[in-house]
């Protein structure tokens, strides 16, 4: 017998738009949809950075991975009163977190370029200008797989560490009432463990975006019943309303 989805957590804050795709997922699906981001991010003080000795004005070009890491290369910037160089270029995972740059700079005015939604396509991107000195804005954990991609094509970086990602108190959470529960970092599975130490998968239903937070939900012993992005289903939403129709058809 096909199990029932009705509570839905989603490791993520609420969306802001009322056109959210998971909000007419909800609606399709007759779905309860709990936003929840499992995690927080802290920034590193300036002079905790300063420790590092890395000098941000030796960097023809910056890798942004996520739109906390935009957020805190510019804090930090300000905080060191530091000047960003219109002639910085900008390599961004996606298109939208490309766009978020709008947020600081002129947009149509500065050297942008952006992956489709993986560090693998921007890899491509990154390969075309090998001669740039890059610096690689990230948290206290890093993903080991874009370390090993730069190193493979022998590309010159340094990492620097602006923000720290710890897991968030979810005590206030029932972890059991929900048949599905969807993860977007392996920072969310460690969570996960972390508010939840008992917590038996059984039927929960559990949807992963990413490589590597697939990775880290085989690695904690859980059985992984989604994934994205796919050929057919490029999303996170796209890839849970494939699954929730094959459901449907075994009713």
């Amino acid at each position: 017998m096909a199990i029932k989805i009705k509570n839905v957590l989603v490791s993520q804050p609420p969306p802001e738009s009322e056109k959210s795709p998971y909000l007419l997922l909800a609606k399709k699906y007759n779905l309860t949809i709990v936003f929840r981001k499992f995690f927080k991010v802290e920034g590193i003080p300036s002079k905790d950075f300063r420790q590092s000795k890395v000098n941000i004005n030796d960097f023809t070009a910056v890798i942004f991975t996520s739109k906390n890491s935009i957020d805190n290369y510019f804090r930090i910037c300000g905080e060191m009163r530091v000047t960003v160089s219109e002639t910085l270029k900008y390599f961004c995972v996606s298109e939208s977190i490309a766009l978020y740059l709008q947020k600081y700079v002129v947009y149509r005015k500065r050297k942008i370029f952006h992956g489709k939604q993986t560090f693998l396509d921007l890899m491509e991107l990154i390969k075309k200008h090998k001669t740039e000195k890059f610096l690689l804005p990230c948290s206290n954990l890093p993903t080991q797989n874009i370390l090993k991609l730069m190193d493979t094509n022998k590309i010159s970086y340094t990492k620097a560490i602006i923000y720290r990602t710890t897991s968030d108190d979810l005590s206030d959470i029932n972890i059991n009432d929900f048949q599905m529960l969807v993860f977007f970092s392996p920072m969310g599975i460690k969570s996960l463990s972390i508010n939840y130490p008992k917590f038996k998968q059984k039927d929960t239903i559990i949807a992963a975006f990413g490589v590597t937070t697939a990775k880290a939900v085989k690695s904690a012993g859980l059985i992984l019943n989604i994934e994205a992005p796919t050929v057919k289903a490029p999303s996170m939403t796209m890839a849970i309303e494939q699954y929730l129709d094959k459901l449907n058809k075994l009713k």
